[in-house]
């Protein structure tokens, strides 16, 4: 038994891609609407199989096998500390990206400070919802740094969903986390015109301040260049699904970005910060965070990164 705390689309899709392989599946919702339709409002047109339970408590989900938190990064630490209280007993296995802007904490540190008694994890990498849901082939990474790492690997792992392992949450974490910033950059680009050259260029200079970044927390080099860190880049940096990268589309052609939970703005935010704090250069990252917060304009964020003093790569 899976259970999946969180019916909106990352969560449903996790849901329909268990139920696929044959397992069954609890799944809990704040939207009255997945019960009574059977599917996701935000993830319209797939219906949830018939061994899919949606359940109207959280406790519900308790003592069914790990459940995997699917919500934004940004109210991980709300429902933790309120409905999700029955689940602290739980191997919990956070499935959100990004940093808490009120803590600067990431997922794993979200759960230990809720009061976790059992098994941590993050499941992170290139992934969308819509592909998952289509039973189209992908591979994430599970970071768990505790006993239990091999059995929630083998209990994730599906057809269609090829899990890998890694001792380095910090550095899972992080790839997940900001690449989501470098996605609203690259996305400016392309909405600006400025040609999939200079998309290049930010996507590889973000990626460099992914690493120094991780570093400066203790992560591990390796672990951004596998699929928590590279490969989450590239989808997300590349494709209009990934709502960083269309909100960043929607900034530099300058039109109203789509409503969506876009969690690379809070996590511009909070790199800024914490990137203050280590000593690090982050660039692309903090005109990131002034460009959706409206304090500059895409032209003078150009102008400010092309300017910048000449150095060695």
């Amino acid at each position: 038994m899976i259970a999946i705390a969180g019916g909106g689309a990352f969560g449903t899709a996790l849901a329909v891609a268990f139920a696929a392989d044959g397992r069954r599946v609890r799944l809990w919702g704040r939207d009255p609407r997945l019960a009574a339709l059977r599917e996701s409002p935000k993830l319209p047109g797939v219906a949830l199989p018939a061994t899919v339970d949606v359940v109207e408590s959280v406790s519900d989900l308790a003592e069914n096998g790990p459940v995997l938190l699917a919500m934004p990064m940004q109210a991980l630490r709300d429902f933790l500390g309120s409905d999700g209280q029955p689940l602290l007993g739980e191997d919990l296995v956070a499935c959100c990206k990004g940093i808490d802007l009120a803590t600067l904490q990431g997922p794993a540190d979200v759960i230990a400070a809720a009061g976790a008694r059992a098994a941590m994890a993050v499941l992170t990498g290139p992934s969308f919802a819509a592909d998952i849901a289509r039973g189209l082939p992908t591979a994430l990474t599970l970071a768990c740094a505790g006993p239990q790492a091999e059995a929630l690997q083998a209990a994730l792992s599906t057809a269609t969903l090829r899990i890998y392992r890694t001792d380095d949450v910090v550095g899972a974490e992080l790839g997940g986390a900001l690449k989501n910033v470098v996605a609203i950059g690259a996305g400016v680009v392309i909405g600006a015109g400025l040609g999939d050259s200079a998309r290049a260029a930010l996507v590889t200079r973000g990626y460099a301040e992914m690493g120094r970044f991780a570093l400066a927390l203790g992560a591990r080099a390796e672990t951004l260049a596998g699929l928590s860190g590279l490969g989450d880049l590239l989808l997300t940096c590349t494709s209009a699904q990934s709502r960083n990268f269309a909100h960043g589309l929607a900034l530099g052609a300058g039109k109203v970005p789509p409503q969506a939970t876009v969690e690379g703005i809070a996590t511009a935010r909070a790199v800024g910060r914490l990137a203050a704090e280590r000593g690090v250069d982050m660039p692309v990252a903090a005109m990131v965070a002034r460009l959706v917060a409206g304090e500059i304009g895409v032209g003078e964020a150009v102008k400010a990164l092309m300017t910048r003093p000449l150095k060695q790569e």
